[in-house]
């Protein structure tokens, strides 16, 4: 599937999803993907079983592109559908961080281009009922379209695909200081594991932040604190973790909005997200992110935090 023009301009809080269905007796559900995500869309293929995946949503698996063998997850299983067998069902070939999965569904339909501010956050009832595989929500013509988190469903398939840090080092930098960091992800199982892993790893304090515009909100609110105490914004956070995909705002949006800003742009901002590639860095340094690391690399992404901090730190007038 190739890619489309989506996004030339970063920062234009814009996406493409590419809408399927899943077809149940008497209902048929719709959903949505990143096309950022999709390598391809193709017909079902014979695939061979895979002991060694003993998840039951995992069919089997099927050669690729150059010989790669690509495991087949039936999406209708793990959500706990109960999918109408079609002899036009589609398979969804998906890339994230260089791990290739496909999914199988029961069609197609297009490619929306859409604002994240059309899309609304999942409420804890449909999260719950997901299980957590949901991330955002759009309302398009006479149905609900459900746009899915596909590095969460990749990685409680896949324990060893999830974000993991090495053992803690210490809970204070070398000159005892801890930092402040401000970090925005849709996903609470993300946030929660970015928050407990890099507070129990290294001298960090992390604010969490839903979306990018719960973000820009928090950083507003630190800069009419620091006005009020008459201390540089930078004395109250020091730096800023970001996903991309977000309902409301998305990360680049975000990036852009916080190097645009004459009190904020000093800030150090690194884009953690499961769709960052070698093509689509450009989109990134566009809007002057610092950093940017691939999920699950949070290891590397605490490394260069750090370095960004203390660059900013020795770099103060």
């Amino acid at each position: 599937m190739p890619q489309t023009n989506i996004l030339l301009e970063s920062g234009t809080n814009e996406l493409e999803i590419v809408e399927f269905y899943i077809d149940e007796p008497d209902y048929r559900g719709h959903y949505g993907i990143n096309v950022a995500k999709v390598v391809e869309i193709i017909r079902l293929q014979p695939v061979t079983a895979m002991p060694q995946m003993r998840h039951p949503s995992v069919l089997g698996a099927f050669p690729h592109r150059d010989g790669k063998v690509v495991p087949l997850v039936d999406l209708a299983v793990y959500l706990g559908k109960n999918r109408e067998a079609a002899e036009d069902a589609k398979i969804i070939v998906s890339e994230l961080t260089g791990i290739v999965t496909a999914f199988l569904v029961s069609g197609v339909n297009r490619i929306h281009r859409l604002s994240w501010k059309d899309v609304e956050e999942p409420g804890g009832f449909l999260q719950n009922m997901s299980r957590n595989s949901i991330t955002g929500v759009v309302r398009l013509e006479n149905r609900v379209v459900f746009l899915l988190d596909i590095e969460n469903i990749v990685a409680d398939i896949d324990p060893s695909l999830s974000i993991h840090l090495a053992p803690a080092q210490g809970k204070t930098d070398e000159d005892g200081i801890s930092y402040t960091i401000l970090h925005a992800d849709d996903s609470g199982s993300i946030r929660n594991l970015v928050k407990h892993l890099l507070e129990t790893s290294g001298p960090f304090t992390i604010i969490p932040a839903v979306s990018g515009e719960d973000a820009w909100s928090i950083l507003g609110g630190i800069k009419k604190k620091a006005q009020k105490e008459e201390k540089n914004v930078y004395d109250l956070v020091q730096a800023v973790i970001s996903d991309i995909e977000m309902p409301q705002m998305d990360g680049l949006t975000l990036c852009k909005k916080i190097k645009d800003d004459p009190e904020l742009k000093k800030l150090p901002v690194a884009l953690f997200s499961s769709i960052i590639s070698q093509a689509l860095e450009h989109k990134g340094r566009s809007v002057g992110a610092d950093a940017q690391f691939t999920k699950p690399d949070l290891q590397n992404l605490k490394e260069k935090i750090l370095e960004l901090i203390h660059a900013n730190i020795d770099n103060k007038p």
